[in-house]
């Protein structure tokens, strides 16, 4: 990608989850990032990932080609429906090219716009120095670790961070 790309992020449809799938199924096998089971089918990791209401799944296109998706919604229900979350996965092709950040940048912005009063990531691997240097860059704080809390394929047992954005 050249800083003369545009990044359009979208509402994802059903037709998307071919272009996702690639992408999610690489990163999950690579072990460094998401504790979802490696075998997953398509159909399996598309009812993991493609929310509904009142939650969604939004995808980053770059000339035409889906580069990155993040799903969004509330934590947890009921009384703790007030406090966002959010996940993001970015086509290792396609990383460095400002993917996350405009996906970040989404994301905190959707749920400014529904009324929530913060976003809590529930598990940022801690090895995972990227996403942390981004989220801290967009505001987010550590508020805590959980230690040995992910197996890393690469660092072996690593902590989870949760960070928090009020909004």
């Amino acid at each position: 990608m050249t800083s003369n790309d545009q990044i359009v992020i979208r509402e994802a449809t059903a037709d998307d989850w071919a272009e996702i799938f690639p992408f999610f199924s690489a990163i999950v096998q690579d072990g460094e990032t998401y504790a979802y089971p490696e075998e997953m089918s398509s159909e399996q990791a598309a009812s993991l990932w493609m929310e509904h209401a009142p939650s969604r799944t939004v995808v980053a296109v770059v000339d035409g080609r889906v580069v990155g998706s993040a799903k969004m919604g509330p934590n947890r229900p009921g009384r703790g429906a007030h406090v966002g979350t959010a996940s993001f996965m970015v086509d290792p092709a396609a990383r460095g090219g400002g993917i996350g950040r405009a996906l970040g940048v989404h994301v905190i912005d959707w749920h400014r716009a529904e009324g929530f009063s913060a976003i809590q990531f529930n598990a940022v691997v801690q090895t995972n120095t990227g996403a942390v240097r981004l989220w801290q860059s967009l505001g987010f704080e550590i508020v805590g670790t959980v230690p040995e809390a992910f197996r890393s394929r690469r660092h072996g047992l690593v902590g989870l961070h949760v960070m928090h954005l009020p909004l």
